[in-house]
Order: C-alpha cells, then sequence, then structure tokens
C-alpha cells in the first residue's frame, strides 16, 4: 500500500500534464483577441515623448483616420517592422506611434537610429494603455476611423501589403 502512496504524485503530475496537452491540441495559436475591434479608443491621456505634454488619445484620432502602433526599443519584431512603418509615412498614413513600456531616452535612441514614422509620439510607461487597449505583446498596430471607433488590429510585425491593407481601412 505504501508504494501506492509513494507513485501517487507522478500518477497526479501525469494526469495533469495529458489534460494540459489535450487543451494544447485543441487551441487554436493563430487566434488573436480583437475585443477592442467595432470599439470606441480607450478615454486616455498619455504624455508626448518629445515634451511631456498630455495629449488625449480621442483628440488625436479627432484629425482624422490613422494608425496607432504599439512598439518598444527593446522589441526586436517592432525593429524588423519599423521600415514598413518609414514607408507608410512616405506614402502619407498617419500614424501614432506609442511606446510601450519603453525608457523615453531608449525610444529616442530607437527613433534616432531607425527613423521616426510617426506623426506623433506617446509615451506609455507603465503599460496602462495597452491594458486599456488590449495589447497582447507589441508590435500591434490598431486601424482608428475618425470617430474614434477602432476598425482592425494587427498583431506582430507589418508586412508592407499588411500595412497597406490596414491604411486603405482607415481611408
Amino acid at each position: 500500500m505504501r508504494r501506492w502512496l509513494a507513485f501517487l504524485p507522478l500518477a497526479v503530475l501525469a494526469a495533469l500534464g495529458g489534460l494540459f496537452g489535450l487543451y494544447a491540441l485543441n487551441r487554436n495559436p493563430q487566434v488573436q483577441p480583437e475585443a477592442m475591434v467595432g470599439k470606441q479608443l480607450p478615454n486616455l491621456t498619455l504624455p508626448t515623448l518629445a515634451e511631456g505634454q498630455p495629449v488625449p488619445l480621442r483628440e488625436a484620432a479627432a484629425e482624422g483616420p490613422m494608425l496607432v502602433n504599439f512598439f518598444a526599443s527593446w522589441c526586436a519584431p517592432c525593429e524588423i517592422e519599423h521600415p514598413v512603418l518609414v514607408q507608410m509615412k512616405r506614402d502619407q498614413v498617419r500614424i501614432v506611434g506609442i511606446a510601450y513600456k519603453d525608457a523615453p531616452q531608449n525610444t529616442q535612441g530607437f527613433l534616432t537610429r531607425l527613423g521616426d514614422p510617426f506623426s506623433e509620439i506617446l509615451v506609455d510607461r507603465d503599460g496602462r494603455a495597452g491594458i486599456e487597449f488590449g495589447v497582447t505583446g507589441v508590435p500591434e498596430t490598431y486601424v482608428v476611423g475618425r470617430d474614434g471607433t477602432i476598425l482592425a488590429k494587427h498583431t506582430g510585425p507589418l508586412t508592407l501589403e499588411a500595412a497597406r491593407q490596414l491604411a486603405a481601412r482607415a481611408r
């Protein structure tokens, strides 16, 4: 009887492993949560990178359709995506960048090194804006209409084709 008690923790561990394995087999890892699509921009005020002046995000949306891009200097996929954002700026697409959980001096260094594709750069130092948007990781890009409605979301680094599709939705 005591021998069976010694193997009980191993049996429980194996059962839990089997349950997690079955869950993983039935879960689609490509599903990307889009809880904010179709909803209004969160009512957020974030400081600018340059002067630290507070900017209400909804006021920025009132200036016209835009892409909102969450990025960070420590994010390797953000660096991969950056040339696409620079090209979108050349194509006259308005992009508001939100530096996510990043030190302002690191963000400035990142933009100095790679170029600044943003019409405005806001700082989300503590990640609260990311929580309000439902950011699951950077980079993430949102299409926002003139009325402040989030029209679409793209998770991961943008390709030029995906960026142009998002920009077309913003117009």
